[in-house]
C-alpha cells in the first residue's frame, strides 16, 4: 500500500478508535479496574519494544550521521516531557475521581496535541516504510484503547454527557489523520526520516514515563507480577515483529 491511503485509512481507524470510550458505558467498573492495568503495561512494553527494535535501527540503517538520530530520539522524548510541564497535567489512567472540571478542557488539547504529533511521526512512518509504519501504528493503538476508556471517565466526571463527551473524545482524535496529511505535503519537499527517531523518543517517553508508573506496583505495593508479565508479552511481540520487517 502507497503512503496516502495508508495515511488516510489508518489514520480514520484510530480516530474511531476515541469512540472505544463506550465501552464504559457497558463494561462493569470492577471489571475496568481488573483490565486497565494490564492493558497500560501491555501498551506500555509494545511501544517501548517498537522504539527499540523497530524505530530507531530503522534510523541508523537509514542514515550516515548517527549521532543525528540520537539527537532526534532526545528531542523526541523531549517534547513530550515539555507538553506535559506546559499543560500540568500528567497523562495517565488513574481514577477520574482525582481531576477538576477545568481538567476536561486541557485534556482535550494535551490530547490533540499528543495526536498531532502521533500522526506526524506514524504518517513519517509509512512514508518511509509500510510495514515499520504499520508495526508502529499498532503500538499507538495499544496505548489509545486505555487511553481513550481514561478520558472518556474523566470528561464524565468533569460533568459532561456521555454523548458530548464521546463526540469531543472524537474531534481531539482528528488531529492524527491531519498530523499524517500535513507530513505527506510536506515530505514532498523535503526529508521526514528525522520523524522515525523523534516518533521512537516519543514512545519511549510514553511507555517508560506515563504508562510503567501506572501498573508497576500491585494494588498492596508489591510486586505487580501479571503486569510484568503483559509488560514482557507487549515487548516480545514487537521484537518478533521486527523480524518480519526485516524479512
Amino acid at each position: 500500500m502507497s503512503a496516502l491511503p495508508a495515511i488516510l485509512i489508518f489514520g480514520a481507524l484510530m480516530s474511531v478508535i476515541a469512540l472505544v470510550g463506550s465501552l464504559t458505558l457497558v463494561l462493569r467498573e470492577t471489571t475496568l479496574r481488573r483490565i486497565l492495568p494490564m492493558l497500560v503495561a501491555f501498551a506500555s512494553g509494545s511501544l517501548i519494544g517498537s522504539a527499540f527494535f523497530l524505530m530507531i535501527p530503522a534510523s541508523i540503517e537509514g542514515t550516515d550521521n548517527i549521532h543525528n538520530v540520537f539527537l532526534w530520539l532526545a528531542i523526541g522524548f523531549f517534547v513530550f516531557l515539555a507538553l506535559e510541564q506546559l499543560i500540568q497535567w500528567h497523562h495517565c489512567h488513574r481514577s477520574p475521581a482525582s481531576h477538576t472540571r477545568p481538567i476536561s478542557y486541557m485534556l482535550l488539547f494535551a490530547d490533540g496535541l499528543h495526536n498531532l504529533i502521533g500522526g506526524l511521526s506514524i504518517g513519517a512512518l509509512f512514508i518511509s516504510d509500510f510495514r515499520l509504519g504499520l508495526l508502529a501504528w499498532y503500538a499507538a493503538v495499544l496505548h489509545e484503547i486505555p487511553q481513550e476508556l481514561g478520558d472518556f471517565g474523566v470528561l464524565v466526571h468533569a460533568g459532561w454527557n456521555k454523548g458530548r463527551a464521546l463526540l469531543y473524545n472524537f474531534l481531539s482524535a482528528l488531529s492524527f489523520p491531519l498530523g499524517g496529511l500535513i507530513v505527506y505535503g510536506l515530505s514532498s519537499g523535503m526529508s521526514v526520516d528525522f520523524l522515525i527517531p523523534f516518533a521512537a523518543g516519543n514512545f519511549l517517553y510514553i511507555g517508560a514515563v506515563d504508562l510503567v508508573p501506572e501498573f508497576r506496583e500491585s494494588p498492596g505495593c508489591g510486586p505487580n507480577i501479571p503486569g510484568s508479565i503483559a509488560w514482557l508479552l507487549g515487548m516480545a511481540i514487537l521484537y518478533g515483529s521486527s523480524f518480519f520487517h526485516h524479512h
